[in-house]
């Protein structure tokens, strides 16, 4: 029996948001960011409180929507620890941003549309997240993707922005099309969209299709373009895109669909995931803007994400996501104060700032040091759960050749420090921007914009998800995201996360290691081949325009050349011949049918006319006529 309770939470949780939308549309300038605020506070505490009461899994059904086959479809909602956490997380995150963007944004003008944006992100990932079937989260998902377009397009009249959304809003569609085709192909297969009941292994086909809509959807190999292009919107949006809402929502999908996927369909999802992990790193290397860094780290932490997925460890990485969220938004929100400060996102324009920013600093170096994995912070402790599980994944494999998902993943430890390190040389060590500067030129930003940098900053620390700062094994957080807590059994048991004795070493090393050559690195000529490589993602841009692009482009313009040219030609050729029958035939008409009816009627006239000529009325003219008549008449007879 579904607890009153329950539903009543979830109810508000998923239209409170929706309702933000309007209201916070329509409210003035003055009251838009304090009711979207109250709204988002509202649903942090409902969410938690939630949170609170969940021990197991509950899918209260809301409505019958339609039939397929005689089937009932409803649109229901579940809950359980993984989903009610990233909730509270969803909503802890959108409150800091909605703080920190009322001092952030300034045109006050633009911000009933802003936070209503806001609202609509919040609400379509609170659905994801408690949808209890495959088709009400598609729904959702397509509102995730719908949000995404507005916040980051939100600056529409730059166009550098509109073309970001669209290339956002394409890249989606490319995988939600795969997504889609594996919903209805899952249907056909097992006759439920319910999570509940999709606890049986799915041909490898299937899965794939289902894994592309997290490939679209968390930026994976080769879908990686949008992600950084996307930082031409906001960047608080950008916080909250990259922390908790719609890159999250990919990990997600792969956690709830990982019954179905096949042994094998796990392999190619490590692989990918290992793969973009690997290519994100190596773009963040050599990147000037300070938001572009911090969007390829994004990719990058993706991908070992979606590599813990693939090696059978889905606590490792929901852990992972849960404590990325926090130190990844901690630095954008850090990045944006920046950015607010010198209006410019160049990280070559800055340097010295730690001199006269000291909190931004130390803030923003605790939670690079956590994304870089060093120990005594949150990050240390969830790589090292993707790594053990990893390396215990390949020990169970039969290849030897499984050992380069681990070890490739152990290196982007190393390659992270590397990058994060130079970006905190490059903006806030020397002396750069402060060169010749007066001393009051540039200070601390306010409180609406530090206050929500340094809670995430202390938010990144080991203590809050586990006792033992070297190990999250037994730990709350670990117990709490566990797979048997989504709610349905997996066809084999998830690999155990004891890491090697010589893990956390070597992991601590090549932090060092990476921190010291990010310390020592100077950038060298744009022109070298590995830099332009950095900069441009691997090619991978040129390369989809080369292999998909341009072929459609050719394929298109061909068409458009057979559309005039047969098509259109086939159809003006028939037109004109249609006007020209038409005519004819009105000639025919008019000058044989007509003509042919009007001469009768014109010859009958003439006669008629004749005949009336005859009829005089004078009795003279009748009895002269009848004598000359009668004499013709014998006249003829004789």
């Amino acid at each position: 029996m579904d607890d009153p309770l329950e539903i009543a939470l979830i109810t508000l949780i998923l239209l409170l948001p929706f309702a933000g939308f309007f209201g916070v549309r329509m409210s003035s300038q003055r009251w838009a960011g304090l009711l979207a605020m109250v709204l988002t506070g509202l649903g942090l505490v409902l969410s938690f409180s939630l949170l609170r009461i969940t021990t197991v899994p509950m899918v209260p059904i809301l409505a019958e929507w339609l039939r397929l086959f005689d089937t009932p479809f409803f649109v229901g909602f579940r809950h359980d620890r993984p989903s009610v956490m990233i909730l509270v997380l969803a909503h802890f995150v959108a409150l800091l941003v909605q703080i920190y963007s009322l001092s952030y944004l300034e045109n006050q003008a633009e911000r009933p549309r802003y936070f209503s944006y806001l609202q609509l992100f919040v609400g379509a990932m609170a659905g994801i997240l408690l949808a209890s079937n495959l088709i009400v989260l598609y729904g959702f998902w397509e509102l995730v993707g719908l949000a995404s377009y507005l916040l980051i397009g939100f600056w529409y009249h730059k166009p550098e922005a509109a073309r970001a959304a669209q290339k956002a809003f394409l890249y989606n569609r490319i995988g939600d099309v795969g997504f889609l085709i594996g919903i209805l192909l899952t249907y056909r297969l097992f006759g439920t969209f319910e999570f509940a009941l999709l606890n049986k292994e799915a041909p490898t086909l299937v899965g794939l299709l289902l894994f592309m809509g997290c490939i679209g959807k968390s930026a994976q190999f080769p879908l990686i373009g949008w992600l950084p292009d996307a930082m031409e919107g906001p960047t608080p949006v950008s916080a909250l895109l990259h922390a908790a809402t719609m890159v999250a929502a990919g990990i997600f999908l792969l956690a709830r669909i990982h019954p179905l996927l096949s042994p094998d369909a796990l392999v190619v999802v490590a692989l990918i995931g290992t793969l973009t992990a690997l290519w994100g790193g190596f773009s963040a290397l050599f990147q000037n803007d300070i938001k572009k860094v911090l969007a390829f780290s994004t990719v990058s932490q993706l991908g070992l994400m979606v590599a813990a997925m693939g090696t059978n460890n889905v606590t490792g990485g929901l852990f992972h996501l849960l404590t990325h969220a926090f130190f990844k938004a901690g630095l954008f929100l850090g990045a944006g104060a920046i950015i607010h400060a010198l209006h410019t996102q160049d990280m070559r324009q800055m340097g010295g700032l730690r001199q006269r920013m000291p909190i931004t600093f130390w803030s923003y170096v605790i939670c690079a040091a956590s994304l870089a994995g060093v120990p005594l912070l949150s990050g240390f402790l969830s790589k090292e759960n993707i790594l053990g599980g990893a390396f215990s994944w390949a020990s169970e494999q039969a290849n030897p050749l499984a050992f380069l998902i681990p070890v490739a993943l152990l290196f982007t430890s190393g390659l992270t420090a590397l990058y994060m390190t130079r970006q905190v040389r490059m903006v806030f060590l020397g002396e750069g921007y402060l060169s010749g500067k007066p001393e009051n030129q540039l200070h601390e930003p306010n409180w609406l914009l530090l206050g929500p940098v340094v809670l995430l900053a202390i938010f990144s620390a080991w203590f809050w998800f586990a006792l033992n700062p070297l190990s999250a094994q037994g730990s709350w957080v670990e117990s709490w995201l566990s797979v048997t807590n989504l709610g349905h059994p997996i066809t084999a048991p998830e690999t155990g996360h004891a890491a090697p004795i010589w893990l956390a070493p070597v992991s601590i090393l090549l932090v060092l290691l990476g921190g010291w050559f990010g310390f020592r690195l100077r950038d060298p000529t744009p022109n070298r081949l590995v830099v332009r490589a950095s900069v441009r993602y691997g090619f991978l841009d040129e390369f989809l325009t080369w292999l998909v692009v341009l072929p459609i482009r050719r394929l298109a313009n061909w068409l458009h050349r057979a559309d005039i040219r047969v098509v259109d030609g086939l159809v003006n050729s028939t037109g004109i011949g249609t006007v020209v029958g038409a005519h004819l035939a009105y000639a025919l008409d008019r000058y044989g049918v007509d003509g042919l009816v009007n001469g009768g009627a014109w010859v009958a006239g003439r006669l008629g006319k004749l005949t009336r000529s005859v009829q005089s009325g004078r009795v003279q003219s009748y009895i002269t006529a009848a004598v000359v008549g009668l004499l013709l008449l014998i006249w003829l007879i004789l």
